[in-house]
């Protein structure tokens, strides 16, 4: 009996072992437990599409991570959507580690909450999983740009050089290649030199520490040296024994000389023009079909030497699409060749003061003019129109502004637009309506100046609309509105001298004036 039962303790016991098995809920005997389906994150053309859900697993994945919050409606957004795409199959072409990814921004609140986000599109740079602490990305918005803003942090942004064959490769590969020559590669300034290469996207960098490189090139200490293929064809900055390194310094440098002494205007070179920090450009207006208008670059090339990092000197061809800067400065086309000067903080521009030859002479002599301040600034405005008082809202021009303005026996309230400024559009119906209600008043004047062609050398306009009181009697007192911009507000501001009740409403935003005399490099963004 005893042995019987046994026996069936035995087969219920091969039973249970086998219902475990391949067939059963759990593994058979050495058999490994399975692991569960691994989540995908989901990709659109070659772009990772992160959620709040799957952001934490992208960031565990990448080591670099370049994260665009997007929005559907935004055209900024759709205008970057093809170069983004671009950018992703260039570093996947190459293998790269860097991975680009995209948030739609509206679809997740907590991650835009999350990470500031208020205007679209927004790039983040996300580096060894760090959620806390991303970099913001100020890079081009061209493929080849953002694949090498990408390229730099994921691997060394200077090649590093072993000996001359290594060194002369890199220098004539391209227009101009910065080397850092350092004696001891773990010194702070290689930090500093390798930091900056991070940025600079129109250089190619290396950097070495072989005493037979420093040999080759005729140095004895720590030196920074920009080979490039036109002018001098090579610029040296020595490092500093004492201070070491200085980033802007050597920014401004590299800036400086990685430039032609003669730059052509173009949308290609346009934002290095001006982020090269030289407040001084000097134009040479000229049209390059006009076999007599090429034979002055020549002068003009040689008067640029001595003036290397104090004035910029650039040619506009009138011939090309570069109307805009002739709208700048008040020219037409036929005007050329023609110079002026302007200093680009201050805004102020100059012209020669007679129409005389233009050669290497007249152009540094002019130079040396402006800067020694014998020349007076010259500013623009456009014609009087004969009924310029005729209609409830008045026109003003940089010739009778003055007159106006500064009538001790009117109130005169401007406004101060530009033509393309969406909200001196929204607000030209109420300005209308205000000029209406008060065209019997005598002592009551509203008008309007194009503040893009008529310049104001008291009272520069640094947004549009900008809306400025000058109230009758002496003392040219001049008082900024910046209100709510309805008839009512307008109304109330003018009854009561130019204030407001104690309840003045929020002020308005205004379309900040465009850097000029061509677009800047910030990248445009539309406001959540």
């Amino acid at each position: 009996m005893d042995g019987q039962l046994l026996l069936v303790l035995l087969l219920l016991l091969l039973l249970l072992l086998g219902a475990s098995g391949p067939e059963g809920q759990g593994p058979g005997p050495g058999e490994p437990e399975e692991e569960p389906p691994k989540e995908e994150i989901p990709e659109e053309d070659g772009i990772l599409v992160l959620s709040r859900r799957n952001l934490g697993l992208a960031l565990r994945e990448h080591r670099t991570l370049l994260v665009q919050f997007y929005a559907p409606w935004c055209g900024h957004c759709k205008a970057l959507a093809p170069e983004y795409s671009k950018a992703a199959a260039l570093l996947a072409a190459e293998s790269a580690k860097a991975r680009l990814a995209k948030v739609d921004g509206p679809a997740e609140t907590e991650l835009t909450e999350e990470f500031a986000v208020t205007a679209y599109p927004t790039l983040k740079f996300f580096r060894d999983g760090n959620r806390t602490h991303p970099e913001e990305y100020t890079g081009p918005r061209e493929a080849e740009g953002i694949a090498e803003w990408l390229r730099r942090r994921a691997g060394p942004s200077a090649t590093r050089l072993e000996d001359e064959d290594g060194a002369q490769a890199l220098i004539d590969g391209r227009d101009v290649v910065v080397i850092g020559f350092f004696q001891d590669l773990q010194d702070e300034d290689v930090a500093t030199f390798l930091a900056l290469a991070q940025d600079a996207l129109d250089m190619t960098f290396g950097l070495t520490d072989r005493p037979k490189l420093f040999q080759k090139f005729g140095l004895t200490k720590d030196t920074v040296v920009l080979f490039k293929k036109f002018d001098e064809g090579r610029a040296d900055f020595p490092v500093d024994e004492e201070l070491g390194l200085d980033q802007g310094d050597l920014s401004h440098f590299l800036l400086t000389h990685s430039m032609r002494l003669v730059t052509e205007f173009n949308s290609r070179t346009s934002p290095k023009i001006f982020s090269a920090r030289i407040l001084n450009h000097l134009l040479l207006f000229v049209n390059q079909t006009l076999a007599s208008h090429r034979e002055l670059l020549a002068g003009f090339g040689e008067a640029a030497p001595p003036f290397r990092g104090q004035v910029l000197f650039v040619v506009v061809d009138v011939g090309a699409d570069n109307g805009h800067v002739l709208q700048y400065f008040g020219l037409k086309a036929e005007e050329a060749p023609t110079l002026r000067f302007i200093n680009m903080e201050t805004t102020k521009k100059y012209a020669p003061a007679h129409g005389g030859p233009l050669t290497a002479t007249s152009v540094t002599a002019f130079c040396h003019a402006v800067l020694g301040g014998e020349v007076k600034p010259y500013l623009l405005s456009q014609e009087l129109p004969p009924d310029w008082d005729q209609r409830p809202v008045k026109t003003l021009v940089g010739k009778n502004f003055e007159q106006v303005a500064f009538d001790e026996t009117k109130n005169v309230f401007i406004k101060f637009y530009a033509p393309w400024c969406t909200h001196c559009k929204e607000m030209a119906a109420a300005w209308e309506a205000l000029a209406e209600k008060y065209k019997d008043h005598e002592d009551i004047i509203i008008a309007e100046l194009d503040a893009t062609a008529n310049e104001l050398e008291a009272f520069p306009v640094h947004g549009f609309p900008t809306l400025k009181f000058f109230p009758a009697g002496p003392g040219r007192k001049v008082i900024e509105y910046k209100s709510t911009r309805d008839l009512e507000t307008f109304s109330k501001f003018l009854d009561n001298g130019g204030e407001l009740p104690a309840e003045e409403p929020a002020e308005e935003p205004a379309a900040p004036f465009p850097e000029t005399p061509a677009n800047s490099t910030t990248e445009p963004k539309e406001e959540l």
